[in-house]
């Protein structure tokens, strides 16, 4: 450093890359953002001298906050450019610096760290190993793109498509990556086509059912989107840490019952002006068919919707990865197998 920070920059030399003690390899944790501190002082430095420093040493990328460490490179503190400015300039940094600072460790998991970055929405997060010792900075801005980066590769995970995967990639290795879920897909398409298929009489007694498979099919997919999309946000962002699975579960019970009741209200009163036009016998029998189905399969469908994600979690796959795919076939499989099991039990 120059002047009076001479001697500071003598005791403390730069931190690079090259002398973090990191463990190579981490995945999902804050060392993959991680640059080399920059902006490190002792505590008798004095506020015309760390004002000298930023003249004469800025850094090429700038400097938000300088950060306060003793001899063996410990944080002890952090000073914002705000307090620094309104000090005096005989003071020393010690004086002016907040104490004991919010700081991340290499091996914070990136959930948590995105967290406190939600919560604490700072610029710059210091790094420190468990001595103490300043490793690096991760820049607030790169915690929020990582963010966004895992919440835009979860729509394409969830069909199948490797996180990996941009409009870039040859076509063969797409091909690769694409695939393997397809068969996986085609496998549990063949499970739903099982169910509809050991009713085949009844469809073919009661024709209007196979007009609102589809109907049923769809409704219940979109509500275990809709909670497979929240339980996988709550994952992203490490709200399932303090939110319990429990009342989560609860949650979406309730409001598959609402919107299945809802949607199988207006589903209920259109099978019966069908089969009514159509002159099927038992309308009334078969609106309340649809209505209890629709109740169910949207229930069921939110319960998948929760679990199937935590499952793949629990048994160390990717909860986003082809999660679709398998929620699918549990709403398909038991949607359709209720409305014509109902249908059997009460009209056959």
């Amino acid at each position: 450093m120059h002047n009076a920070n001479a001697e500071h920059h003598n005791e403390h030399p730069p931190l690079t890359p090259e002398s973090l003690t990191l463990t190579e390899g981490l995945k999902g944790t804050v060392d993959l953002l991680m640059e080399p501190a920059t902006g490190f002082l002792s505590p008798e430095t004095t506020v015309a001298g760390a004002l000298d420093y930023l003249v004469h040493a800025l850094p090429k990328g700038g400097i938000t906050y300088l950060y306060v460490v003793d001899r063996e490179n410990r944080l002890i503190g952090v000073v914002a450019m705000r307090d620094l400015l309104l000090s005096r300039p005989g003071q020393t940094l010690q004086e002016v610096m907040t104490g004991s600072p919010f700081a991340f460790r290499p091996d914070t998991d990136m959930a948590e760290a995105m967290q406190a970055a939600l919560n604490r929405r700072h610029r710059l997060y210091p790094v420190v190993s468990e001595e103490g010792i300043l490793l690096g900075l991760v820049m607030g801005w790169r915690l929020f793109q990582h963010l966004a980066t895992e919440l835009s590769a979860q729509s394409g995970s969830m069909v199948g498509v490797d996180k990996e995967e941009r409009s870039h990639t040859p076509i063969l290795q797409a091909f690769k990556m694409r695939h393997p879920w397809l068969q996986v897909n085609l496998l549990t398409a063949f499970a739903a086509a099982f169910v509809v298929g050991m009713f085949e009489d009844t469809i073919t007694r009661i024709v209007a059912l196979a007009a609102f498979l589809p109907v049923l099919a769809g409704q219940s997919g979109n509500t275990g989107s809709q909670a497979l999309a929240i339980t996988l946000r709550g994952l992203t962002l490490g709200e399932l840490a303090d939110y319990p699975v429990r009342r989560l579960l609860r949650k979406e019970i309730t409001l598959g019952a609402l919107n299945g009741f809802a949607v199988g209200l207006v589903a209920a009163a259109a099978m019966w002006v069908y089969a009514v036009s159509t002159g099927t016998e038992h309308p009334a029998i078969l609106a309340l068919v649809i209505l209890v189905s629709m109740m169910g399969a949207c229930v069921c469908s939110g319960i998948f919707g929760v679990v199937v994600p935590l499952t793949l979690r629990r048994f160390g796959a990717d909860p986003a990865m082809a999660s679709s795919i398998f929620l699918t076939t549990f709403t398909d499989v038991l949607g359709m197998g209720l409305m014509l099991l109902l249908a059997t039990m009460l009209l056959m």
